[in-house]
C-alpha cells in the first residue's frame, strides 16, 4: 500500500514539473497571447511622417500681395505638397511692400531653424542672404541675381547656400514687341522705383536695344509712392511711349500710372500684373510655373538629392505676347498677330 502511494506521488510530481516548463516554451520575443495577431508595430519617432521618417519645415517671405507673387507663392507651396506630401511644414508670411519688415520676417525663419527659406522678390532674397549662411534659400520672381546679391560677373550659379528661379523675359524682345506697336514713335519714357535694382538694370538694358532701333530714351526714376504720380505725370508729358519694368513698386501701384496714362499714352510692361493694371502689351511668363519650378528645387534640397551651392539659377521655359483689351480700346489700337488678351479679372 504504501509503496503504491509513493509511486502515485511521484508521478504527480513529474507531471507538475512537465506542465510548468512547457508554460514557458514560447520564444523571447514572440507574441504569447494565445492569439495569431502579429506583433505590434514599433512607434515611429516623433516628428517622423510616413514612409521616409522625414518632416521639413519652409518659411515663405513675399514681399507684398500682388497677383504675380501670389502666383509665384502658390506654384512653390503646389509642388512642395505634391513631391512630399504630408511631409512639409509650411509658414507663409508677408511683408506688406515693407523691405525692413523682410529682414524681421527672415531672421525669425533663422532663429525659429527652418530646413529652407523660399524669398519671393529681390528684398526677401537680399535679407535671407544677408541672414543666414547655412539655411538653403532659394529665391524666385528675381530678375538678376547678379544684380540683386551684388556679383560681379555672374554666370548663373550663386555658388553659396542661395539658388532659385528668375521671372526675366527676354529684354531684346521686350523692346522688339515696342517697336512692333510704335514703329513711328520717336521718344520712350522708362519708368521704375530707384530703390530697385533689378528695375534699373532692365531700363538700362531695355534702352540700349531700343536707342539701338532709333528712339531717344530717358529714364524718369521715382523714390516711392510719394513722388510716383508726378514722375509719372512728367513722363507721360514728355514721350510718345512708356515702358515699366518688372518692379514691383509699380506693380502694387499700377493704378497710379492707369489714373495718368489710360486714353493718354501707352504703356508697355515687363510683367502681365503691371500691364493687366495700366498697359498695352507684355511678354509674360507665368510666375505660376517658376514658383511650382522653385518648389521642385526645394524639394530635390531638402531630400538631399541637390546641393543649392551647384543648382544654377532657372528661368521661365516659355514666354508669351499678351495685350490688355480694356486699354487698347481706351487708346483706339488693334492687337498685332500673335498677341493673346489678358484676361479681365
Amino acid at each position: 500500500m504504501k509503496k503504491n502511494l509513493l509511486a502515485l506521488m511521484l508521478t504527480l510530481a513529474m507531471a507538475l514539473s512537465l506542465a510548468a516548463c512547457g508554460g514557458d516554451s514560447a520564444p523571447a520575443g514572440s507574441n504569447n497571447s494565445g492569439s495569431d495577431a502579429p506583433p505590434a508595430e514599433t512607434q515611429e519617432p516623433a516628428g517622423s511622417s510616413g514612409a521616409s521618417g522625414e518632416t521639413y519645415r519652409i518659411g515663405i517671405c513675399q514681399l507684398a500681395p500682388h497677383p504675380a507673387l501670389d502666383a509665384a507663392t502658390e506654384g512653390f507651396t503646389d509642388a512642395v505638397n505634391a513631391l512630399l506630401p504630408g511631409q512639409v511644414e509650411i509658414d507663409p508670411q508677408n511683408a506688406a511692400g515693407d523691405t525692413p519688415t523682410c529682414a524681421t520676417i527672415i531672421n525669425g525663419f533663422v532663429s525659429g531653424g527652418v530646413d529652407l527659406i523660399m524669398a519671393n522678390a529681390t528684398a526677401p532674397l537680399q535679407a535671407a542672404a544677408s541672414a543666414t549662411a547655412d539655411i538653403p534659400v532659394l529665391g524666385t520672381s528675381i530678375t538678376e541675381y547678379g544684380v540683386a546679391l551684388g556679383i560681379d560677373n555672374f554666370s548663373g550659379t550663386v555658388g553659396s547656400n542661395v539658388s532659385g528661379t528668375s521671372d526675366l523675359a527676354p529684354l531684346d524682345q521686350q523692346a522688339q514687341m515696342i517697336q512692333e506697336w510704335y514703329p513711328d514713335a520717336k521718344t520712350v519714357g522708362l519708368i521704375f522705383c530707384s530703390a530697385e535694382p533689378n528695375s534699373q538694370y532692365q531700363v538700362d538694358n531695355v534702352q540700349k536695344y531700343l536707342e539701338g532701333m532709333g528712339y531717344t530714351c530717358t529714364q524718369f526714376p521715382f523714390s516711392d509712392t510719394n513722388d510716383m504720380a508726378s514722375v509719372v505725370q512728367s513722363a507721360a508729358d514728355a514721350s510718345d511711349v512708356l515702358y515699366v519694368p518688372t518692379d514691383n513698386t509699380a506693380a502694387n501701384n499700377a493704378g497710379i500710372i492707369d489714373n495718368i496714362c489710360r486714353g493718354v499714352k501707352p504703356v508697355f510692361a515687363g510683367e502681365e500684373g503691371i500691364c493687366g493694371g495700366c498697359g498695352v502689351a507684355t511678354l509674360s511668363i507665368s510666375y505660376y510655373d517658376i514658383g511650382y519650378k522653385t518648389g521642385e528645387m526645394a524639394a530635390d534640397i531638402l531630400t538631399g538629392k541637390a546641393n543649392v551651392a551647384e543648382m544654377p539659377i532657372e528661368y521661365a521655359p516659355q514666354f508669351v505676347k499678351k495685350y490688355n483689351p480694356a486699354t487698347c480700346e481706351a487708346l483706339g489700337l488693334t492687337a498685332p498677330e500673335g498677341y493673346e488678351a489678358i484676361a479681365a479679372e
